[in-house]
């Protein structure tokens, strides 16, 4: 009975969505024991399931239930079916889902500021940086680091570098002065959206289109998978490929499901989890590029792309983001990244 209630509520909005998931713990808590031969793990994301999350997430369920026969159940719920931008974190928190793969942004308003670090502007030039960061030892220790959010860390996606999109080419920050741009809820993108003339507006992934659609924002930041998948080109005619700052994923468990696994279960989802992601992670920078070569040929859409002057002048116009961040979360971090995968670059 909880079961179906708890999944209804992906089609009926009768309830506050606090209300659903305070419905979804109380059933999870009191609902009778089954038999332990069979586990259902509820993955639950924002995205489209064509995306490099949602293709990730369709290759976990299928390694699972090839590795444990079908014993183990991944039940994936893709375009905030389940839960959203909104309440997804907390949800996992209280043991209404067990499994998410939240935006790297997402943990700096859920207390683990050191994350905003992915958000830096014009920090990272190439994949094989950020890649240097999430797959070495400063990842496996912001990984860790979210036991104290009630969160296991299991692993990073990548989805890729992020391009600005409006009704006009964003080339310099006069082009970006009093423009209303959707962000993600992080300290780092607002300050970013500011120093660039901007206005930051706050806005879940799901009604990003419908923002623009009806001139709430005038433009956002994207991956081009994500633009492509969420249909923004018939609201936004200039795409600008400004690679400014890398969107990516971290996959976490809540602490007491973990921790309930057998050995050997923990093992075969944890394996199952590192095939995807090294798979998910493959696919996303091919995703992409497929992206980019439909939005060229795409009517009513220009693709604009910077000068290496123009480059430069954004990357000025937000260092006092990467100074900001260093006051807040401390140097050593930015040091480490930056002298481990950057080359010791500075600025």
């Amino acid at each position: 009975m909880c079961h179906a209630d708890v999944h209804a509520k992906s089609k009926h909005r009768l309830l506050g969505r606090s209300m659903w998931l305070w419905i979804a713990v109380w059933c999870a808590v009191w609902a009778p024991v089954t038999h332990a031969a069979e586990l259902v793990v509820r993955l639950s994301h924002v995205v489209a399931p064509d995306t490099p999350k949602g293709l990730m997430a369709a290759r976990f369920q299928q390694l699972v239930a090839q590795a444990s026969g079908g014993r183990i159940r991944v039940e994936v719920y893709p375009d905030s079916q389940l839960y959203g931008d909104d309440d997804e974190m907390e949800a996992l928190q209280l043991g209404a889902v067990e499994i998410l793969a939240p935006s790297l942004s997402k943990f700096g308003v859920a207390g683990a500021p050191e994350f905003e670090v992915f958000d830096l502007p014009f920090l990272f030039d190439t994949l094989a940086q950020v890649r240097c960061v999430t797959q070495g030892r400063i990842g496996q220790q912001l990984l860790q680091g979210l036991n104290r959010q009630q969160m296991v860390g299991l692993g990073f996606l990548d989805n890729g570098f992020k391009q600005m999109s409006a009704q006009r080419p964003l080339l310099q920050a006069a082009d970006f002065k009093g423009l209303r741009l959707r962000i993600q809820a992080s300290r780092v993108l607002a300050a970013q959206m500011r120093a660039l003339g901007a206005y930051p507006v706050v806005l879940p992934f799901g009604e990003t289109r419908r923002a623009l659609a009806e001139g709430v924002v005038d433009g956002a930041e994207n991956p081009l998978s994500n633009f492509l998948t969420q249909g923004l080109a018939p609201v936004q005619r200039a795409v600008t490929l400004t690679d400014h700052g890398y969107l990516g994923y971290a996959v976490v468990a809540n602490p007491r499901f973990w921790a309930s696994l057998d050995d050997g279960d923990r093992t075969l989802l944890q394996r199952a989890l590192n095939q995807a992601l090294w798979e998910g992670n493959a696919r996303a920078a091919v995703l992409n590029a497929q992206a980019l070569a439909t939005l060229k040929q795409t009517p009513g859409v220009r693709v604009h792309s910077l000068s290496a002057s123009q480059r430069r002048g954004l990357r000025q116009a937000v260092q006092p983001v990467h100074a900001d961040f260093a006051r807040r979360v401390g140097t050593p971090l930015l040091r480490d990244v930056k002298n481990l995968c950057l080359g010791g670059v500075q600025g």
